[in-house]
C-alpha cells in the first residue's frame, strides 16, 4: 500500500467501480483500514484518494489496477472533517480534450491495449471468405467461359456461394476494431490514422488495375474494364460509385460504407468518448436506421448506413464488453442490433439470389446461422479464449489483409482468366490457385514497399498540415519596419 506521502494511487477496476454506489463507496485509506464516505460538492484539493480493489479477474486470478474516479474532478469526500480529492473515472465521466470553457484534459486511453491477434486472423477469415465467393461462389453464366463451378467443383461452390457474408463479418471487425483506435485520440488524429491506413493501398491497386489495363490494350487484348481518364480520377478519391462512375475496383463499394461509418464515429470523437456516450451513440444510431426504413428514404439510408447499422453496433458492443467488462446493459443492446440486423438481412439475401435453374436461391435460415457463429467466434477473440492468443503471424497475416482484399478480384481473376487462355492443360482450380497466391504475394508487397513507406511519410506530413506552425517572428518584426520606412517616405 503507497503511504499517504505518495502521489500515486491503488486503482480500481471498471466492472466493480460500476457495482458501487454512486454516493456512498467503501474506501481503503493510510494505513489500509476499510471506511465508509460520501461524495460531497467541495473544492478541489491536492490531497490524493487512496483506494483498493477488492474484486478477483476470474480468469487471471490477480487483482485488478485501474483507477477510481467518481465525476471529473469537481466531486470529493469528507471523512473526520478531512477533504480527499477524488480523480476522474476513466472512460466514463470525463470531460473531453479540447472543450471550451472546461478544463483540459488528454482522453483516457484503452486499459492495456493491446494488440488481438486473433482480430487479425478473422480478418484473414474474413478476406478469404469474400475471395471464395468471387473465385468459386460466383453463378454469373460463363464466368470462367465454359467451365462452370458447378460441374468441376460443387460441393465448393455451393459452400463459396455464402462467402459474401465475409463483408458482413468486416464490418463486424470494423466496430470493434475502430471502436479501440478512437479511443483516446483526438478528430484529427483519428482522420490522420485512417486516411494514412486506407490510401497508399488504394491507389496503388487503382494504379495496378489501370497498368494491366493497358498492357492488355497495347496485347490487343480485350480488357474487362474500359477506362478512360475521367473514370481512374474519379476511383482515386475511393467514392467512385457516389460519382457515378464505374468501379476501377469492384470492392470499393465497401470502402465507402466504411467511409460512412467513419465519418460517424469522427463525430463522435468531437464530442468525446465515453461508456456513457458511446451507448447513447449506438442507441441513436440504431433508432436512426429503423425510422430511414420506416420513412423509405434513400437519403437517410445512405448517411445512416441502415443496411450496415446492426454489424457496427454489434462490434462495438463487443468492444465496449472487452474494454468495460459485460454487462445486461451491453448485452442488451448487442442482443437489440442483433436482430436488427438478421431482420434487414434479407435484403441482401435477395441481391445475391439467383433463378432456380442457376443453382437455386439462398437461404436466410444458412445466412443467419453463418453470420451468427462470426459473431460468436468474434466475442471469443474479443473477451473469450482466443484473445490470449499472441501469434505474430497472424498480426502479418492482419496487416495483408486489406491490400489483399483490394487486389484478389481487379488482378487475381483476370491473372486467372489469362493462365486459362494461355495454359488451359493447367485447369481451372490450379489457375485460380495460382491467382490466388499471386494477389497474396502481391499484396506483401504492397504492404511492404508502398503501405509502409507512404504510409509514414502521409501521416507525418497530415500532421504537420493540420497544426501548422506560425511565420516566424522576425518576418513579422520586418514587415513592421519595412511598413515604417514606407509611411516615413
Amino acid at each position: 500500500m503507497d503511504t499517504p506521502g505518495d502521489t500515486s494511487t491503488i486503482g480500481i477496476c471498471g466492472p466493480c467501480h460500476d457495482r458501487l454506489p454512486e454516493r456512498t463507496r467503501f474506501a481503503r485509506v493510510a494505513r489500509g483500514r476499510r471506511r465508509r464516505w460520501r461524495a460531497e460538492p467541495r473544492a478541489r484539493l491536492a490531497i490524493p484518494l487512496y483506494v483498493a480493489c477488492i474484486h478477483t479477474d476470474h480468469s487471471r486470478r490477480v487483482r485488478c489496477s485501474a483507477t477510481l474516479a467518481i465525476r471529473s474532478g469537481e466531486s470529493t469526500v469528507r471523512k473526520d472533517s478531512s477533504t480527499l480529492a477524488v480523480r476522474p473515472r476513466p472512460g466514463l465521466d470525463e470531460v473531453p480534450a479540447g472543450r471550451s470553457g472546461e478544463r483540459k484534459r488528454k482522453p483516457s486511453g484503452p486499459v492495456g491495449r493491446t494488440r488481438l491477434a486473433a482480430i487479425d486472423g478473422l480478418r484473414l477469415v474474413a478476406a478469404v471468405a469474400v475471395a471464395a465467393f468471387h473465385y468459386v461462389g460466383t453463378t454469373t453464366p460463363h464466368f470462367w467461359g465454359e467451365n462452370d463451378p458447378r460441374q468441376f467443383a460443387p460441393v465448393l461452390h455451393e459452400i463459396s456461394r455464402y462467402g459474401w457474408l465475409g463483408v458482413e463479418f468486416f464490418f463486424m471487425i470494423s466496430g470493434f476494431v475502430i471502436c479501440m483506435s478512437c479511443w483516446g485520440r483526438t478528430p484529427v488524429q483519428f482522420v490522420v490514422s485512417r486516411v494514412s491506413r486506407l490510401f497508399p493501398s488504394y491507389w496503388c491497386a487503382v494504379l495496378l488495375v489501370v497498368g494491366l489495363v493497358l498492357i492488355a490494350r497495347l496485347g490487343h487484348f480485350r480488357a474487362a474494364t474500359p477506362i478512360d481518364l475521367r473514370t481512374v480520377l474519379g476511383n482515386l478519391t475511393m467514392v467512385p460509385g457516389p460519382l457515378g462512375l464505374q468501379l476501377i475496383e469492384g470492392v470499393a463499394w465497401t470502402l465507402w460504407v466504411e467511409a460512412r461509418f467513419y465519418l460517424l464515429m469522427a463525430v463522435m470523437l468531437f464530442f468525446g468518448l465515453t461508456y456513457r456516450r458511446m451507448i447513447a451513440f449506438c442507441g441513436t444510431w440504431l433508432t436512426l436506421a429503423i425510422v430511414a426504413r420506416e420513412l423509405d428514404s434513400a437519403v437517410l439510408d445512405e448517411v445512416f448506413v441502415s443496411q450496415y447499422t446492426g454489424l457496427f453496433v454489434t462490434g462495438m458492443a463487443l468492444y465496449l464488453m472487452h474494454r468495460f467488462g459485460q454487462n445486461l446493459v451491453l448485452w442488451l443492446l448487442a442482443g437489440f442490433a442483433w436482430c436488427y440486423e438478421l431482420t434487414v438481412l434479407d435484403d441482401r439475401v435477395a441481391a445475391h439470389a439467383v433463378r432456380p435453374a442457376e443453382g437455386g436461391a439462398l437461404s436466410w435460415a444458412v445466412c443467419a446461422a453463418v453470420l451468427t457463429f462470426f459473431l460468436a467466434v468474434l466475442a471469443l477473440a474479443g473477451f473469450g479464449p482466443l484473445a490470449r492468443l499472441r501469434w505474430r503471424w497472424l498480426v502479418t497475416a492482419g496487416a495483408l489483409t486489406y491490400p489483399f482484399y483490394l487486389v484478389h478480384q481487379s488482378i487475381g481473376i483476370p491473372v486467372a482468366k489469362g493462365l486459362l487462355q494461355k495454359v488451359p492443360v493447367l485447369g481451372v482450380l490450379p489457375s485460380m490457385a495460382v491467382a490466388a497466391v499471386f494477389s497474396l504475394l502481391l499484396s506483401a508487397a504492397i504492404h511492404y514497399v508502398v503501405d509502409g513507406p507512404l504510409g509514414r511519410v502521409l501521416r507525418h506530413q497530415l500532421t504537420r498540415g493540420m497544426s501548422p506552425q506560425q511565420r516566424p517572428a522576425a518576418t513579422t518584426v520586418r514587415n513592421q519596419g519595412e511598413r515604417t520606412d514606407l509611411r516615413k517616405s
